[in-house]
């Protein structure tokens, strides 16, 4: 059964200008994320011996620190926003990423890098801290299409971001990471001065119980919530999937189409494109036609079919495509998810579950981008037992296939 819908804490003009700020936030966060993303596995590159294999070694290293923390932090940063509010969560985050961004432009070696990625992942909860705002100020039958359009405030970030960051990534490596450090300053500055208090005064968690803050506390305080358990695990292994595939493009398409910065920029910059289309313009409708159990189903059946040709393609054209039908099948696959997964918790835990889910998510990006880098760096050897440069994605196939069965064994009769 559905959770009740929170009382109101804005008028509805007040809540359309706060979704608005929210999701501008949300833009700026990404344009500097995607500054910085595809640069980081070619700056890894440059302070080694200069091979895709190693790069990918020590990528799995760095990612693994990078997403602890996240795993370690984000169930706490999502207590802590319950307890004392979003707005004041959202400013702490957005500083600790400005941070992250010069370590990291300064880092002269890979483990003043790694230091970097792991302030990055203790303060990276701005996805925890955006989605509980939105459930703060939207009905239950409204989220499905606003996490739509955070997705596609995501979207938006990620097509001007990796551009920029191929672009001057080029002039000087290190160069996107201080411009992602000036636009995490002005990102704050924002939101100091436009973003409102969501969570009213009398809907806080007055008596948290601060050992949920432990992750696995977390996941097994949600656990109690039977009908949860298939969705989670679905969102675990396709976002482990999805993960590991972010996580090692750059140098993947090296690898595999003898692609350069400027090539991988461009791909990643048509991913934000049509995640702002699918996200933006899709999910409200496509939610409202069938539901939002059959869009996870029909969506994840979508992109276990592009996962499957990705690890079968072999010319760099055949990417593009295959980039559009997998945007479009987990765009509404994974938004639809979160909403059914937000129906069914009250709206004074909704932080607590908005940071279990970037607790699995951060699960993903520990299981991900290691295991994918891994793989990645044994294809690219020089002998490889296993010669199948598109293992990654074929086993990603399996994975979405599984999520089918797990959605549609959950879906209520």
């Amino acid at each position: 059964m559905d959770a009740p819908a929170p009382k109101p804490v804005l008028t509805a003009a007040a809540r359309r200008r706060a979704l608005a700020v929210i999701l501008m936030t949300v833009v700026i966060n990404m344009i500097g994320v995607g500054l910085a993303w595809p640069i980081l596995p070619k700056l890894i590159q440059t302070m080694g011996s200069g091979t895709v294999s190693d790069a990918a070694a020590a990528y799995a290293i760095i990612g693994t620190i990078y997403a602890l923390a996240q795993f370690l932090f984000s169930p706490l940063i999502g207590m802590i926003s319950d307890k004392f509010g979003r707005r004041p969560v959202m400013l702490v985050t957005l500083a600790g990423l400005t941070v992250d961004y010069i370590f990291a432009a300064l880092a002269p070696t890979l483990v003043w890098l790694a230091f970097a990625r792991l302030v990055g992942g203790i303060f990276g909860a701005t996805v925890t801290t955006a989605n509980a705002y939105v459930t703060d100020i939207s009905a239950p039958e409204e989220r499905a299409r606003i996490f739509g359009l955070i997705g596609a405030a995501f979207g938006a970030g990620f097509i001007l971001g990796p551009l920029l960051g191929g672009i001057l990534g080029e002039i000087d490596i290190r160069l996107p990471f201080y411009a992602a450090a000036c636009l995490g300053a002005l990102n704050l500055v924002f939101a100091f001065f436009f973003l409102p208090e969501s969570l009213d005064e009398d809907r806080r968690r007055t008596r948290p119980d601060w050992r949920e803050a432990n992750p696995l506390a977390s996941l097994r305080k949600i656990a109690r919530f039977p009908a949860l358990m298939p969705l989670l695990i679905a969102l675990l292994i396709t976002a482990t999937a999805q993960r590991g595939l972010e996580g090692t493009w750059v140098l993947y398409t090296e690898f595999r189409f003898g692609w350069g910065l400027r090539e991988a920029a461009w791909s990643l910059a048509f991913v934000g494109l049509m995640y702002v289309i699918v996200q933006g313009f899709l999910v409200g409708p496509v939610v409202r036609r069938i539901g939002d159990w059959p869009t996870v189903i029909t969506g994840f059946a979508v992109s276990c079919l592009s996962l499957a040709l990705y690890g079968i393609a072999t010319t760099g054209w055949m990417v593009y495509p295959l980039i559009a039908l997998y945007v479009i099948g987990n765009g509404l696959g994974a938004p639809a998810l979160t909403a059914i997964c937000s129906k069914s918790v009250d709206g004074d835990r909704q932080g607590q579950l908005q940071g279990t889910l970037q607790a699995i998510n951060a699960m993903a990006i520990v299981i991900g981008p290691l295991f994918a880098s891994l793989v990645l760096a044994h294809v690219s050897s020089v002998d490889p037992i296993v010669n199948v440069p598109g293992l990654w994605f074929i086993g990603g196939a399996f994975v979405f296939a599984l999520a089918v069965v797990l959605a549609v064994r959950a879906r209520p009769r």
